[in-house]
Order: structure tokens, then C-alpha cells, then sequence
């Protein structure tokens, strides 16, 4: 490991771990406070091989910036926190954390599970292209190409895309859009889901064909 990020407002915490990861030769960026944390989730954090991420946070909680992490990358993330009740838990990997290590913990453990989540994801390099017909996508980069051409997708389009990428051929319902991009607390209309399937298509070109719409029932990504 060379390069990890660690959002926690502990800052002696941070030290604690800064030093112990820094005495094995990796460098820990801390961040301590979700909605700085927000900002750097937004521009990419391609640079980083790992996210250490605590709950309970000023600004925005750790379960919301899990979410748009896992709408924007594929990088291993480890809750830290001292919440441990077993819904918490559960809502950790059921937002896509790789591990859950609940405080206080010993510094040997928490760099082990690192260093395993980090090699597991780098032995899977190649896994990280979704790939269907004329469109491919890298999660981890998070580049979008429709045939031979690169597009730029915002982040909802993005994650719809993705999740269509990784269950291609399947009969996919707004609802599920809906609770897998904007999240289980969304209460608006799930028509919002067909304008963005909308400007998907028409930002993929002639490749958004390949997305079809199933009446009253969902859509479907398709080779063609």
C-alpha cells in the first residue's frame, strides 16, 4: 500500500494512524469532515487505494458519503467507527463496504484487513472494465467509451449505467434504479429515473439504443 485516505474527525485518531501506516511506508491523507470529504469524492479519488471512512461526521454522516463513493468508484472501503449495533453493520455492507471494523480496534488488525483489500483489488485489475455491445466503462477510472468514442457522464448517469453494465440482460425496474442511485431515502417521483435514461441515451449516441425500455416494467441493457 502506498497511498490510502482516511475520513475521520478524531484528528488523534488520525495521528495514531498516520504514524503507525506511515512507519510501514504508506502515506494516509486525512480528511475530517464529510463535506470536505463530499468535495474530494466528487472531483475522484483515483489516487488512493483505499478509503478508511468513520460514521459519525460533521457535515454529512459516513453512510451518505459510502453511497456516492460507490456510485463514483469501485475502491475498497473500510468503516471504521464506534458504532457497532448489528443494523449499522448491515447498512455498512449493504451500501458496498468491504470490511466493518468497529473501535476501539488494534492498529495490527486494521493494517492487515488493508493490506488484503488492497491486494484482493489489485488482483482483479482487470475486472474493473464493465463492457456490453459498443459501450465499456472502468470503474475505477470512471471513463465512459461508446464505440471508439470517450463520453462524459455525470455522476447519476454514470451509476445508472453502471449498474445496467454489471446486470446486463436483466429486466431492471425504477424502483431499483432508484434505491441503488439516489438512495433508499428518496421520496421524489421515479419519473425522474426515465429523464435521466433519457439524457444517458442521447449522450451515448447511436450505443443508447442499446438500452430498452420494457412498458410498466423497467428497462434492460442489451447487446446489439
Amino acid at each position: 500500500m502506498k497511498n490510502i485516505l482516511l475520513i475521520e474527525d478524531d484528528t488523534e485518531i488520525c495521528e495514531i494512524i498516520r504514524n503507525y501506516f506511515g512507519e510501514k511506508g504508506t502515506r494516509v491523507c486525512a480528511v475530517h469532515n464529510g463535506g470536505e470529504a463530499f468535495d474530494l469524492i466528487r472531483k475522484g479519488i483515483e489516487d488512493y487505494e483505499l478509503v478508511l471512512l468513520d460514521i459519525m461526521l460533521p457535515q454529512t454522516d459516513g453512510f451518505t458519503l459510502c453511497r456516492q463513493l460507490r456510485l463514483r468508484s469501485d475502491v475498497p472501503v473500510i468503516f471504521i467507527t464506534a458504532r457497532g449495533r448489528e443494523e449499522d453493520i448491515l447498512s455498512g455492507y449493504d451500501l458496498g463496504c468491504d470490511d466493518y471494523i468497529v473501535k476501539p480496534f488494534l492498529l495490527s488488525v486494521l493494517y492487515s484487513k488493508c493490506e488484503a483489500l488492497v491486494r484482493r483489488a489489485g488482483s482483479t485489475e482487470e475486472k474493473r472494465a464493465l463492457c456490453c455491445g459498443g459501450i465499456r466503462l472502468d470503474t475505477r477510472t470512471l471513463r465512459c467509451f461508446a464505440g471508439d468514442s470517450e463520453v462524459e457522464l455525470p455522476p447519476k448517469e454514470f451509476a445508472i449505467l453502471r449498474y445496467l453494465l454489471e446486470h446486463e440482460n436483466w429486466v431492471v425496474t425504477r424502483d431499483t434504479l432508484l434505491d441503488r442511485v439516489w438512495g433508499y431515502d428518496y421520496f421524489g417521483s421515479d419519473r425522474v429515473v426515465d429523464n435521466h435514461i433519457k439524457k444517458l441515451r442521447k449522450a451515448l449516441g447511436s450505443t443508447g439504443a442499446q438500452i430498452k425500455t420494457l412498458v410498466g416494467r423497467g428497462y434492460k441493457l442489451v447487446k446489439e
